[in-house]
Order: structure tokens, then sequence, then C-alpha cells
């Protein structure tokens, strides 16, 4: 029987790099780190999801996708972050 090391090894060794395109994931990223309410980590991977081709109404709703699980506070933590970090890509804001 295959470690849980080897299964991932084996099953996923880019870590499901085949199932989800490289801007699907920086979004799911960003709603992930949202939730838990990690706006420095928002604010690092929207440049990253920006620069896959993310528009900022995708990278608001990843935002926006936690309220139901992690409440206002974390949303109100992240969501500046994330905008600000979109506009001020490439000098766009």
């Amino acid at each position: 029987m295959a470690t849980p090391m080897e299964t991932l090894q084996a099953e996923a060794p880019d870590v499901a790099s085949d199932g989800l395109d490289a801007r699907t994931k920086q979004i799911a990223y960003i709603a992930i780190k949202a939730a838990q309410g990690d706006a420095t980590a928002v604010a690092l991977h929207v440049p990253l999801a920006k620069g896959l081709g993310a528009s900022r109404a995708e990278v608001r709703d990843a935002v926006l996708l936690s309220l139901t699980t992690s409440g206002l506070t974390e949303v109100m933590k992240c969501l500046p972050a994330a905008l600000q970090a979109y506009d001020v890509v490439d000098g766009d804001a």
C-alpha cells in the first residue's frame, strides 16, 4: 500500500496542475486566504491573478465569497487590500 506522500506524488505531481488553469487557481487562493482573513496573502495573490487575466470583478467576488463562511470582519480585512492591489498593478491607479 502506498504512503500518502507516494499517492500525492503519483496522482498530483504538480498539485492538480491539469485540473485547474493558473488563473482559476489564483482566484481560488484569493478566496481561501480571504476566508482565513489573511489580507497580506490576498494582496500578494491579486497581481498574479490579474496578470493571468482575472478581472477586478472576479477578484472582488472571490473575496466576497468568503462572507458566508467567515463573516463581515474577514471580508472587511481583505476586500480593500484586494481591490487596492488590483488597482495599483502596473500603475493602473
